[in-house]
């Protein structure tokens, strides 16, 4: 018996819908044949096309004359798959951009972006309010990955914010400092001011390299963890000391956020959250937290999430990262982030770290 050969998996709805190619009549025809298989009732499509039919969505797509400049301003605080959640004048709404714009705009919206926006008089099933963003401004900066080490696709995290948490932890994870090193760049060439954390201090941290170990082959582990914090300080980069655990390092870590908007970066598991409910115990960043979304089938998370300080600023809270491909850096430019090796006052570390950053390049 031949085998069965399925039918091409078409485009996903929003993939559809981005496009401009979405036909609601067409769909719901084919969700009546129970034949269809795409549609059918156990599809996981589904759900997602009945979103797609929501008075939201419908009002994105209407061809409404007005002037943008009229509009008032929002802050993105929260980016999903289909919609965004943006706040004005301490309202929260839920949003989608206006159909025609996805075309033109050349960037994806990130949390942290300005956007002009319509309130179209409308509330979800959860009484949230509803509006349809009709442009989005200039950045002021932006800081941006690429979707892997050579750097072929652009990838935003965070628009306009004033400067950047790198936080790395002396042990649980060990420290990598050559991802520390990407993440400076990454913030430098994006207008933000870095500063580099070393949380978990009150685990052991040795003032030398183990014994026996070569300074012309150090590892990240082998780096004594205070001796390059005081290397980036020398750099004129501002560094903080940290522990939860010892309740160390607190009060500076809240007079460096206070009234900024600060992103957090690090790799995984560093302590990134714990630091901030340490200084802010009813602030619970965990992104478990809005899994109250998800649960409805109708919001998926794909980036950062923006909270506020009570003593003055915001945080932005990121992913953790194993990589962080660079965007907008070449080998010809790199040097320009290590003023340390061009001038040969560098540490071993810190040349092989530029050394690796530069082949991986192009």
């Amino acid at each position: 018996m031949p085998a069965r050969h399925r039918k091409p998996r078409d485009k996903s709805l929003t993939e559809r819908y981005r496009a401009g190619d979405f036909d609601a009549e067409r769909v719901e025809q084919e969700e009546a044949d129970p034949s269809a298989e795409r549609f059918s009732a156990r599809s996981k499509n589904a759900q997602q096309n009945k979103i797609l039919r929501t008075s939201l969505m419908r009002a994105a797509e209407q061809a409404i004359a007005i002037d943008p400049e009229t509009l008032p301003i929002a802050l993105v605080t929260q980016v999903y798959s289909l919609y965004v959640q943006i706040e004005h004048a301490d309202r929260v709404y839920l949003a989608v951009v206006r159909k025609t714009l996805t075309k033109v705009s050349d960037t994806q919206l990130v949390v942290g972006d300005q956007v002009r926006f319509r309130d179209v008089g409308a509330t979800d099933e959860s009484g949230q309010p509803e509006a349809v963003i009709e442009q989005i401004l200039p950045r002021r900066t932006v800081l941006t990955r690429a979707d892997s080490f050579k750097g072929n696709i652009q990838h935003p995290i965070v628009a306009n914010a004033e400067q950047m948490l790198i936080v790395a932890s002396v042990k649980l994870p060990a420290v990598k400092w050559g991802l520390v090193d990407r993440m400076l760049i990454a913030a430098r060439s994006g207008g933000l001011v870095p500063i580099v954390c070393l949380n978990k201090m009150d685990l052991s941290v040795d003032s030398a390299p183990e014994a026996g170990a070569e300074r012309a082959t150090d590892t990240d582990e082998t780096v004594p963890p205070l001796a390059a914090l005081a290397h980036y300080t020398s750099l004129g980069i501002q560094t903080l000391q940290a522990s939860v655990e010892r309740q160390t390092g607190l009060d500076d870590l809240r007079e460096c956020l206070k009234d900024r908007t600060t992103v957090l970066a690090g790799h995984s598991g560093v302590g990134k959250s714990s630091l901030i409910r340490a200084i802010q115990p009813e602030l619970d960043i965990r992104i478990g937290e809005i899994s109250g979304y998800t649960a409805k089938g109708r919001h998926t998370t794909t980036s950062a999430r923006r909270y506020r300080l009570d003593f003055g600023g915001t945080v932005i809270d990121t992913p953790g990262v194993k990589l962080f491909g660079l965007w907008g850096v070449s080998r010809e430019n790199l040097i320009e982030y290590f003023p340390d090796v061009e001038n040969e006052t560098a540490p071993p570390w810190r040349v092989q770290s530029y050394r690796r950053i530069a082949e991986s390049l192009k």
